[in-house]
């Protein structure tokens, strides 16, 4: 289990985060991982335990400021209300700089739906983190410069996304090869959130909990961490 701690953003403020530490801390890498739009809940915080049991300090920033939704228009109340630049150049850098000061030489960001989005955005404005892994979630695309890009990125994309649609992905792409970027893209034949073991239970149609998919990512992701972090 972890715990929620306080940590520095660049601009001085302050931000809270759950932290979980693997069994080994040692100089062990760490990997912000970054909530859906559902804030930081018990499933997000299940995903850095997970990353934990794997041997990474993994730090979920509280980006709705302890807010929590359980209805989509919850959600989307919540998730228009963030400011994307502001998460991704404060909150989001710096958990990977806390990470970094506290003993973990290289440091990875990952994300699911609007954090998969951020992923991509943190990946343009973190330059301290060593590897960036998007889940179904990008920006809109005229915010990624793809030349700011230096870490490679990883992305795990659905080809029935109602929310990211395919062609956007394709978009993406496109852009990343143009700036020479190192990336490798995966896409599975589900629904959103395929790797979110709660999305059935959210009775929303386009959501669609895919465990063959989610696990063929997540094992595909702990590759690119072990990979780029280690």
């Amino acid at each position: 289990m972890g715990e929620m701690i306080s940590y520095k953003r660049p601009d001085g403020g302050d931000s809270k985060g759950y932290l979980v530490e693997p069994a080994q801390v040692g100089s062990a890498p760490g990997v912000v991982v970054i909530q859906e739009w559902w804030g930081l809940n018990d499933q997000i915080k299940g995903v850095a335990e997970k990353l934990a049991e794997a041997g990474y300090r993994a730090l979920v920033p509280d980006l709705y400021r302890g807010e929590l939704a359980l209805e989509a228009n919850e959600a989307e109340h919540l998730m228009n209300g963030l400011n994307f630049a502001d998460a991704a150049s404060q909150d989001i850098r710096g958990a990977v700089q806390h990470l970094k000061a506290t003993g973990s030489a290289k440091v990875g960001v990952t994300g699911y739906c609007m954090g998969g989005a951020l992923t991509v955005l943190a990946a343009v404005f973190v330059p301290e983190s060593d590897a960036n892994a998007t889940w179904y979630g990008y920006p809109p695309l005229e915010y990624v410069d793809a030349g700011r890009i230096a870490a490679p990125l990883l992305g795990h994309w659905a080809t029935q996304d109602q929310f990211f649609v395919i062609g956007g992905v394709d978009a993406l792409e496109g852009k990343l090869k143009e700036a020479g970027v190192g990336y490798e893209f995966h896409r599975y034949d589900a629904k959103h959130a395929f790797a979110n073991e709660e999305a059935d239970s959210k009775n929303l149609s386009p959501l669609g909990y895919n465990p063959e998919a989610a696990e063929l990512a997540w094992t595909r992701t702990q590759a690119f961490f072990d990979k780029h972090l280690r």
